[in-house]
């Protein structure tokens, strides 16, 4: 009997600090593989700064592995086929390839796709403007590792000097060994691409001149918590301006046993005319901030917009088509989970297919106004509970050790 008490008080003990206290769906997706999860500003807000507390389970309640990725930039590699003009072998003697390369593009390499041979191929490289005269790029050089284990065809990349004729002409030497099958010449272009960062949305925003002070104050109040890591104001006048700002948050003190409000620093910097206000800012995790602007003896700035914004992060899963994932959070007695597929970040392709969360739902929602709690909300009664629940624990274990001895 008492030994079922105890496990009764740790099961309560467990759900009472230990829930989730945000999900959302993961939307159904169309093929089995990896896919990339984008996290919105709200399920960011709800969960601690540095994520450990996300997880995702299958409709068996399974826990899905994933990572971390900050997507900032990706980049993708495609590949341009240039126009093979003319394929020729001379049986024995050599095998000639004339490529038309684009006349906007100074080349200095190409990549060829062989099929599959396990011979060493000489090779040299001419170019020409009308494919009459040819002079000569490169000369003796040499291909070799041209098979693959797993698929019929591989590919080389040949390099040579800057040049910028309209036609190239490889020679392949045929004299020792048999031709090889080129079937596709061409060049590989990366193109990087740079993902926006995300606008988040105050709840309230209010600017209050200080006359006295010569400054003007912006008081910014969020739901909840969110990241930041960009600013950008948006001045419509005057014409000309140069202010210092400052970013802060406003911190408790206790000083003689009575707590004191001050101003902490998060960054500085000056709105200008002549750039774009737009100002990176060490990452922060705040639900109310503060802007103060050093007027000196002008006027006013008319302030059109501040927007926040804040750098994009998805988590990378392996998911399969006709499942239903959930994703929960806000459970900040979780550690980061240590997953295999971490170690394996640099062989899963940048560019995956794109999923939204939806329908997210949050066991507590943000007040509109703030409030003074009740007794059993403060954390001093909490800490009570949980020592009260330890020493409760310590008891019935004691007592149930005692019933054992006598047993035996």
């Amino acid at each position: 009997m008492k030994l079922n008490k105890l496990l009764l008080l740790l099961l309560l003990t467990n759900i009472c600090f230990g829930q989730f206290q945000t999900t959302g769906k993961l939307k159904e997706v169309s093929q089995n593989g990896f896919h990339e999860i984008r996290l919105s500003p709200e399920i960011r807000s709800f969960s601690k700064q540095d994520l450990s507390d996300i997880r995702i389970f299958n409709s068996k309640g399974n826990e899905i592995p994933y990572f971390i990725q900050n997507s900032t930039n990706s980049s993708s590699d495609s590949f341009e086929a240039y126009t093979i003009v003319s394929k020729k072998t001379e049986p024995k003697k050599n095998t000639s390839i004339i490529i038309t390369v684009p006349s906007t593009k100074n080349n200095n390499q190409l990549s060829l796709f062989i099929a599959n041979s396990d011979v060493v191929k000489k090779y040299s490289i001419s170019g020409s403007n009308d494919q009459n005269e040819w002079f000569g790029i490169s000369d003796s050089q040499s291909l070799y590792d041209l098979n693959s284990t797993t698929e019929s065809s591989v590919v080389k990349t040949i390099t040579y000097p800057l040049s910028t004729y309209k036609y190239l002409k490889i020679d392949f030497d045929d004299r020792k060994t048999l031709p090889i099958n080129v079937l596709k010449v061409g060049n590989f272009t990366t193109n990087i691409q740079t993902q926006s960062l995300q606008e988040v949305i105050p709840k309230k925003l209010t600017t209050t001149e200080i006359p006295s002070k010569k400054e003007t104050e912006i008081h910014i109040v969020f739901d909840a918590p969110q990241i930041m890591n960009q600013l950008v104001f948006e001045i419509s006048k005057p014409t000309y301006y140069n202010r210092k700002v400052t970013l802060y948050k406003k911190m408790k003190q206790q000083v003689n046993r009575k707590f004191q409000i001050y101003n902490e620093e998060i960054a500085s910097f000056e709105l200008n005319s002549n750039v774009k206000n737009s100002f990176t800012i060490p990452e922060i995790f705040e639900k109310e901030v503060f802007i103060k602007i050093e007027n000196q003896d002008n006027l006013p700035l008319t302030i059109s917009s501040v927007k926040f914004n804040q750098k994009p992060i998805s988590i990378i899963a392996d998911l399969n088509a006709g499942e239903n994932y959930i994703l929960k959070t806000g459970n900040k007695n979780l550690m980061q989970p240590e997953y295999d597929i971490s170690n394996f970040k640099d062989n899963i392709t940048a560019s995956l297919p794109q999923i939204s969360i939806y329908e997210v739902h949050h066991a507590t929602q943000a007040k509109t106004e703030i409030q003074k709690r009740a007794f059993w909300q403060q954390s001093w009664f909490m800490w009570i509970c949980i020592i009260l629940g330890g020493i409760t624990i310590l008891f019935f274990t004691a007592s149930l050790i005692k019933d054992l001895k006598k047993q035996h």
